[in-house]
């Protein structure tokens, strides 16, 4: 029985906006200026709400929150290590349900511990089934560590482990497709988001604390300091990302895709890449830039290609719709 359905003289839109915000997640950590993580960790556990407990592995999210003997958050915490968030989110599923609990469990993780180090217990904890919803905030790099490449950094994109030079302009490889990897283990939802749009990240949240069994939440998080923007810059940067395709937004249901964010006007990859600092070795003029551009672009229209992209009429939830909120003003997901 729906809440609306238990409780039919209560207008419950109306108080859910009325309603004072939960905030997991407090002020007054110290994140860097503009940091897309921090903006993506307060959404996710704003939707989930307070009944949560949260497994977090080692990166720049669990340094900027909990500096000894300080820390910003309000709802039971665990630092995990780099490797194992999905193995110690597993026992706390397994020893809240042993106790008829039911709390939810939160596991949070970057990409270099989602993509690379922490994979083998992720996928563990896929195959297993767990009550979990594991979100990895994606900003593309080992930013805590000073900027190293991982698995999730573009191609071409310059770290301080993928230097741009005479032979190769920045990353040489491909980003993995997490998503396809996170798929065929057929778990019942995944989903990509963005900080450019809150309210698909609230409504994603909400459809993944509803489901019984292992879930997934990708959110294409900008790091000003490591990809070399304005921290004003997060938003504009992140939304470009999404309307020249090089980030789809998608949700894929027992490995199957369901949804998409259409893209109402589709933008070059080039307004993307010439906000970064990490791509500015493609702007040099030199014909090998040229071709990695080339190849860049061609990347992003093979995801518009694939997962149907392109949008054909306005749409509310399209990539320029479901992000309209006023100044002053709050969307409600």
């Amino acid at each position: 029985m729906s809440k609306q359905a238990e409780y039919p003289d209560i207008n419950i839109p109306l108080l859910r906006q009325q309603q004072q915000r939960f905030q997991a997640l407090t002020p007054g950590h110290r994140a860097c200026l503009g940091c897309g993580e921090a903006l993506a960790a307060r959404l996710v556990t704003e939707a989930a709400g307070p009944d949560v407990i949260i497994a977090n592995a080692t990166g720049c999210l669990e340094i900027f929150t909990t500096p000894y003997p300080e820390s910003a958050w309000r709802v039971p915490w665990m630092h995990s290590l780099f490797e194992n968030a999905g193995a110690i989110a597993s026992g706390m599923e397994a020893a809240l349900k042993a106790q008829g609990k039911l709390t939810k469990v939160l596991a949070f993780g970057g990409d270099g511990s989602t993509f690379d180090i922490g994979f083998q217990a992720l996928s563990g904890m896929f195959e297993r089934g767990h009550n979990v919803l594991y979100v990895c905030f994606d900003n593309e790099a080992y930013m805590n560590t000073g900027v190293q490449r991982s698995s999730s950094t573009p191609h071409a994109a310059m770290t301080t482990t993928s230097p741009p030079g005479k032979i190769r302009m920045g990353k040489r490889h491909l980003k993995k497709d997490i998503l396809s990897i996170i798929a065929a283990h057929h778990i019942p939802y995944a989903a990509s988001a963005s900080v450019a749009y809150p309210s698909d990240i609230r409504k994603k949240v909400r459809r993944a604390m509803s489901i019984e069994g292992s879930t997934f939440l990708l959110v294409h998080s900008p790091c000003p300091l490591g990809w070399g923007h304005e921290g004003d810059m997060t938003i504009d940067v992140a939304r470009l990302a999404v309307q020249t395709g090089m980030f789809p937004i998608i949700e894929l249901e027992r490995g199957e895709l369901t949804g998409t964010m259409p893209i109402r006007h589709s933008r070059p990859v080039k307004d993307y890449l010439k906000q970064q600092k990490r791509f500015r070795h493609l702007f040099s003029g030199k014909q090998q830039a040229e071709e990695e551009l080339e190849h860049l672009q061609a990347l992003a229209n093979y995801n518009m290609e694939r997962y149907g992209l392109k949008g054909n009429d306005p749409d509310a939830l399209d990539s320029e719709g479901a992000d309209t909120v006023g100044r002053g003003k709050i969307r409600w997901a």
